[in-house]
């Protein structure tokens, strides 16, 4: 069976710069796949050249943290706005998931959208009142 880190690694590589989305099923819990999907599947959409930078892992037991920076090109939909070809490099992202049995059972994590905003040229006064948690 895979360790947790590893099962992290696949995420990244396969799922998240590969667009490997079957893969999904492989790695989550039956529980979890299909939330995953949920925002791993429109995200891929709108940034089809996203890729995601290992900066740091760290395991212990079932737990792994990660440290990661992203880019990607917006070519599709996203948050509703129409695609603005524009690219954001480097947005920092930090991830806890939780592996148990070589499946991901629980992810939690932190992205920096408002430098994704930024960089995409989306972080207008407009956007901050229609998406107050961002």
């Amino acid at each position: 069976m895979a360790q947790p880190k590893q099962i992290v690694i696949r995420l990244i590589e396969e799922v998240m710069n590969g667009g490997d989305l079957e893969v999904i099923e492989q790695l989550f819990s039956p529980e979890m796949a299909a939330p995953a999907k949920g925002w791993i599947v429109p995200f891929r959409e709108s940034f089809p050249d996203a890729e995601m930078k290992i900066v740091e892992l760290v395991a212990e037991g079932e737990k792994v943290a990660g440290r990661f920076r992203c880019s990607g090109t917006n070519l599709g939909e996203w948050r509703g706005k129409p695609p603005t070809g524009r690219r954001f490099e480097d947005v920092d992202e930090v991830y806890f998931v939780r592996v148990v049995d070589g499946l991901i059972v629980e992810a939690w994590g932190l992205e920096d959208t408002i430098d994704r905003l930024r960089q995409l040229r989306q972080d207008n006064e407009q956007d901050r009142e229609a998406n107050p948690g961002v």
